[in-house]
């Protein structure tokens, strides 16, 4: 309980997304990249998406879930955005934003502490539940932002699969 009450604060407190984005029937509810474009906050993760040639995957019909970074944990990642969108890398890339893409629409509230679910990446994430919900060493900041195509939680690190970066 306390979780599904933290996670609602959080969703409140953060206000990152638009009520059109949130709110009406299933039907009403953009994909996960319109979804994503519509917030604001993740310009970075929209332009690495396209970089990447993922946009069509991304608004295929899913489901899907992704663990979304800000515009300010792409900020700190520590290389340079324009280097990992240069065309070089674009394979370094797809490896970094597909590894935040579990297949499946998976809520908070289906979330299970330390399991390790597969990525689209093809290695695992951590689930951490002890200290708020948690992916690897990422805090999920706004849980549960439904698409027509899959559900999105927002977090506040990229997270890089070991070896790729």
């Amino acid at each position: 309980m306390k979780l599904i009450k933290t996670l609602t604060a959080a969703i409140f407190a953060m206000g990152i997304f638009s009520g059109s984005a949130l709110a009406g029937s299933h039907g009403d509810k953009k994909d996960i990249v319109d979804t994503a474009v519509e917030a604001g906050s993740f310009t970075t993760l929209v332009a690495a998406v396209q970089a990447a040639d993922l946009v069509e995957t991304l608004k295929g019909d899913g489901p899907f879930t992704v663990f979304a970074p800000t515009d300010e944990a792409f900020a700190a990642l520590g290389m340079t955005v324009q280097d990992l969108l240069k065309p070089e890398n674009k394979d370094k890339l797809a490896a970094v934003l597909t590894y935040h893409v579990i297949a499946g629409s998976v809520m908070a509230g289906d979330l299970v502490d330390d399991s390790t679910p597969a990525t689209v990446q093809g290695s695992t994430v951590t689930i951490d539940l002890d200290n708020g919900p948690m992916v690897n060493d990422a805090n999920v900041v706004t849980a549960d932002v439904a698409a027509s195509n899959g559900v999105i939680h927002v977090i506040d690190k990229v997270l890089v699969p070991e070896g790729v970066l």
